[in-house]
């Protein structure tokens, strides 16, 4: 069985949560947990998130508790969100607003009791 946990509107550059989020496919929720924790970039933090969250969407839709050794990372997206979320201006030339750009990303986690 499949669970799925959505993180929208994380204040991270997709690129840089990307690179996180490509070495946790496969593995199991333990060694993710582990890993994750052992790094210094602020960017764990959404991801780590976002992995506890899926197990335990996947623990109460099974309606049991189920070990993280057990549950594996099935797929993982990092998608680029709205440049244009902040409604705020910088000043520009000749005394016009630029918008005001910030980068935003969504994650994606797919995880299942299964291996494959």
């Amino acid at each position: 069985m499949d669970a799925i946990c959505k993180l929208k509107y994380q204040r991270y550059s997709q690129i840089k949560v990307r690179r996180l989020a490509k070495l946790l496919k496969g593995k199991s929720l333990w060694e993710a947990t582990h890993f994750l924790n052992s790094l210094s970039t602020p960017t764990k933090t959404p991801v780590l998130k976002a992995v506890k969250s899926a197990g335990a969407n996947l623990s109460n839709k099974l309606g049991k508790k189920v070990d993280i050794k057990d549950i594996w990372i099935k797929e993982v997206n990092v998608d680029q969100g709205p440049m244009k979320f902040l409604r705020r201006y910088n000043a520009g030339p000749m005394g016009r607003g630029m918008p005001y750009v910030r980068n935003v990303c969504h994650i994606k986690i797919t995880v299942s009791d299964s291996r494959n």
